[in-house]
């Protein structure tokens, strides 16, 4: 039985498969009944976000005859009569798709609206913010094209007209008439009202759609007439939509009706296909897929934003509906996208599954999905009907893409019987291969996930069951979850009694899995308990998960084992942990190890030596090229003789480790300002002084870098008349005078190629004092001047005062211009604990080495320099750094 390391209660339950959802930057969603409830995994019991799911109105789209009302077509809407609001389908965007370089969340509910929010990293609220309403998109769009019917024109509908919907008859009291939204439940059910007067909703649903919430204030029948007379009246006088058929009422529902929603990751364009990105938009774009009940699948573009701000809550850059897929004949009832090809060729697959039991893979190129050529149409084409229409619902998908392999595809296709099936595919050569169809749960597959780059497949059903299978070769073999957890169990009282469990997701490492389960409610008291503790969200260590391709090796650790932890068990945590180190080199990984630096702190916790004998090997193979046995003192001392070889990425997570695990009881502030560091907390193992060196030297390296890289930009383009300032998202030289001073302070451990450019820079001083790249600072409280005597902290001359009323300021400099930050909101890395006001350049985090020669480096590239919102010593996103009780991710 597997056993989790954190557990949080909700205070409403999930109703739908797929509830939960884990983000690029670490945030974990739970759609839970009306709301969208979001939590940091690192302090699951602090502060939360919140989405609220608002009531809609329905959109003008016809009214049909009296006759009409009870036809086959037209029951579904004339029967539903749930108005309680529920989300049923919510999904990430990748990383850097919000304007602070956050992840946006779409959310899709059960009145067939699909909207988009962003964090509220400006508004100082927990509710997040509605961005973007894709269901208005849809609508616009879909009257554009006359919903795809030939036999009327758009010119039909009253646009500005008020959001009403009804039938037609001659007398003017048929016209459609709202349900008042007063009165209680119990006032309505004594109510006698002609059910042919209501008002038909195009939200009508899953059989248990909804439309407005019913007012629980009690009023008098004679104030309930009256309402309903001033809605008839109001109604009368806006009675101006065509009269349309039922089959057509019916269509134009279902079109407008979403049931779910998916994001693909960020496709990059070569700059010669994408030359003239518009709207402050870059080359990257999202595809945004949302399933509805006609079985058309809405493909909508969404640009990443060509800069990033904390002060400014501006929308996506630009969102661009693409075009409709008839992907199926009955309800989408889910969808999963991955990122196919190079980056020259980049392609989207796209699986859909469906209410008729049918699942498709579809395949889109991203040209054409930046410039589609059909009208109507989305430029997809059908690559495999892997499964045929049959009577079984699909209910989940997942799908991914191993990294190892990129022309190889992963399904996993869950159904509501409970079972769910896998395939595996050749995309290159488009040769489908079925794994097998497993009965895994008694009720309906309720979540999917691939973890370990495709290796391990996570199931739960509906029937309160988690299962984990690995993939090995041609077969997918159920272990058991990992039992054992690192380091000490979260202490709580929340309950284990539970009926359901309604998704799963992987964290960005795959060390954690969080799912989603139902409390039994007759268990509980109903007065306390009962009332708080509708769900739990469970968090789990999958580290030391089983897997058949490891199980031949063996572990060169030879300390004994502890907390019933197995050989096999460290081994397959040993492999998980240095496999997703070696992953997250890649530049295409955004750095966000909470999971593992989570788990490294566990072991360290509770079995020092087995961290110890992790990170030495992580390190001996890293930076001296394999692993000899060296013990950790002899390659700690060893490593700084190689960094000039070493990429930049590599130094960001030395110093991640360094700070977050090593030295994570001593305050970022003080490691920065090299004060208090021979204390007992850091001086009781000797290897730590070791440590703390190795921090240093790796932090002056990459300062080396960005100051060289500066200096030979401010080089070049002086000789560059043509030059000007960069605009906003891209990056010139700030800073120039402070980084010089840098350079004097210390000029006996700095490298001469930097000498040598701050000589070449002194010869501009003239023009250097007259530009924007050098400005004399002064202090933000009092004015006074601030001298340059450290990169980190400033202090304004009121130091020098021998008045001991003065008051002295203390300032903190940019981590990336050295000037004194001034009193605007920063950019913070949660690191490090460093503040920048401005961002450094992309390039920055690209380079293989310290380049030889920076002056060549700057003139071959491109003039203008984009910005990345990363940490220059940490290489984790920035973000605007939030009070306490407000919630704000945690990249470590």
């Amino acid at each position: 039985m597997a056993s989790r390391f954190q557990a949080v209660a909700l205070v409403a339950s999930p109703s739908y498969p797929n509830s939960i959802a884990w983000s690029d930057d670490n945030f974990i969603a739970v759609a839970s009944a009306h709301l969208v409830t979001i939590l940091n995994p690192a302090v699951p019991y602090g502060p939360r976000g919140l989405i609220r799911v608002p009531t809609c109105e329905p959109y003008p789209i016809g009214r049909v005859n009296r006759e009409d009302l009870f036809t086959n077509c037209m029951l579904p809407a004339a029967l539903s009569r749930d108005r309680r609001p529920c989300v049923r389908s919510i999904s990430w965007s990748p990383i850097g798709m919000a304007p602070n370089y956050g992840c946006l969340l779409a959310v899709c509910t059960v009145e067939g609206r699909a909207k988009i929010y962003r964090p509220p990293f400006c508004d100082f609220s927990a509710e997040w913010v509605e961005v973007v309403d894709i269901s208005d998109r849809l609508y616009d769009y879909l009257t554009k094209i006359n919903f795809g019917e030939l036999d009327n024109t758009p010119s039909e509908f009253s646009h500005g007209q008020p959001i009403i919907q009804g039938f037609a008859e001659e007398q003017p009291k048929s016209c459609a008439i709202d349900l008042p939204n007063s009165g209680t439940l119990k006032q309505y059910k004594r109510r006698k009202v002609n059910v042919t007067t209501y008002n038909i909703k195009d939200s009508e649903t899953f059989q248990d759609q909804l439309s407005n919430p019913i007012n629980t204030g009690s009023t008098t029948a004679g104030s309930d007439e009256n309402k309903i007379d001033r809605r008839t009246t109001k109604v009368l006088g806006n009675c101006k939509l065509p009269l349309i058929t039922a089959e057509k009422y019916a269509s134009r529902c279902a079109m407008l009706s979403s049931l779910v929603i998916a994001w693909s990751p960020v496709l990059w364009l070569p700059s010669k296909i994408c030359s003239a990105p518009e709207n402050d938009s870059s080359n990257g774009f999202s595809i945004l897929a949302v399933g509805g009940k006609s079985g058309k699948i809405s493909v909508l573009r969404i640009n990443v934003p060509q800069y990033y701000s904390i002060e400014h809550s501006r929308g996506p850059t630009t969102v661009t509906f693409v075009g409709l897929l008839q992907a199926h004949n009955s309800w989408v009832t889910t969808i999963s996208l991955a990122l196919l090809g190079s980056e020259s060729n980049p392609q989207v697959l796209l699986a859909s599954g469906s209410s008729d039991g049918s699942v498709r893979i579809w395949i889109g190129k991203g040209e054409e999905l930046l410039d589609p050529s059909g009208a109507n149409n989305a430029p997809f084409s059908l690559l495999k009907e892997v499964v045929s229409v049959n009577f079984v619902p699909i209910s989940v998908l997942s799908l991914a893409i191993p990294v190892q392999t990129m022309h190889k595809m992963l399904l996993a296709v869950g159904k509501g019987s409970g079972s769910f099936e896998v395939w595996t595919a050749d995309i290159s050569s488009s040769i489908f291969d079925k794994v097998g169809i497993y009965d895994a749960h008694d009720c309906a597959v309720t979540g999917l996930a691939w973890a370990f780059d495709g290796c391990c497949l996570y199931s739960c059903g509906q029937e309160n069951y988690v299962r984990a299978w690995v993939l090995d070769g041609s077969a997918l073999c159920e272990v058991s979850i990992p039992s054992n957890i690192p380091g000490l169990r979260s202490s709580n009282d929340l309950p284990n009694v539970f009926v359901s469990c309604l998704g799963v997701a992987a964290s960005p490492g795959n060390i954690a899995l969080a799912m989603v389960r139902n409390v039994d409610g007759d268990s509980l008291d109903p007065m306390y308990e009962g009332r708080l503790q509708k769900a739990v969200v469970e968090l789990l260590w999958i580290g030391g998960q089983q897997k058949d391709i490891l199980s031949s090796s063996s572990s060169d650790f030879t300390g004994e084992a502890f907390l019933d932890f197995s050989a096999n068990e460290l081994n397959y945590w040993e492999s998980d942990i240095l496999w997703y180190l070696t992953k997250y080199e890649n530049l295409d990984n955004p750095l966000v190890v909470w999971d593992i630096v989570a788990a490294l702190l566990a072991f360290k916790q509770s079995a020092p030596k087995y961290m110890d004998h992790i990170l030495v090997k992580w390190l001996s193979v890293t930076f001296l090229g394999s692993y000899t046995g060296l013990s950790i003192g002899e390659v700690l001392t060893c490593i700084p003789e190689n960094f000039s070889k070493i990429t930049s990425r590599k130094l960001h997570l030395l110093n991640i480790i360094c700070r977050r695990v090593i030295l994570s009881d001593v305050k970022a502030e003080e490691i920065n300002c090299k004060v208090n560091l021979g204390g007992q907390a850091v001086t009781k193992a000797e290897h730590l002084t070791l440590w703390i060196e190795l921090l240093f030297s790796s932090e002056k390296e990459l300062r080396e870098r960005l100051v060289g890289f500066s200096l030979a930009t401010f080089i070049n383009r002086l000789s560059d008349s043509t030059t000007t300032f960069s605009r906003p998202g891209f990056w010139y030289p700030v800073g120039v005078e402070q980084m010089e001073l840098w350079i004097a302070l210390n000029h006996d451990c700095v490298r001469d190629q930097l000498k040598v450019l701050a000589s070449e820079v002194r010869k501009h001083e003239r023009r250097l004092q007259s530009s924007e790249y050098g400005v004399e600072e002064h202090c933000i409280y009092c004015s006074e001047s601030v001298t340059f005597d450290s990169p980190e902290v400033a202090h304004c001359q009121c130091s020098n005062s021998t008045d001991k009323t003065v008051q002295i300021h203390q300032m903190a400099r940019c981590a990336v211009s050295m000037q004194v930050c001034p009193a605007i909101p920063l950019w913070f890395c949660k690191c490090c604990c460093r503040r920048a006001s401005k961002l450094p350049p992309e390039t920055l985090f690209t380079l293989p080495g310290y380049p030889l020669d920076f002056k060549s480096l700057t003139e071959s590239s491109v003039k203008e320099i984009p910005t990345k919102p990363l940490c220059p010593f940490c290489g984790i996103p920035l973000q605007r750094l939030q009070p306490d009780f407000l919630l704000s991710p945690s990249p470590v």
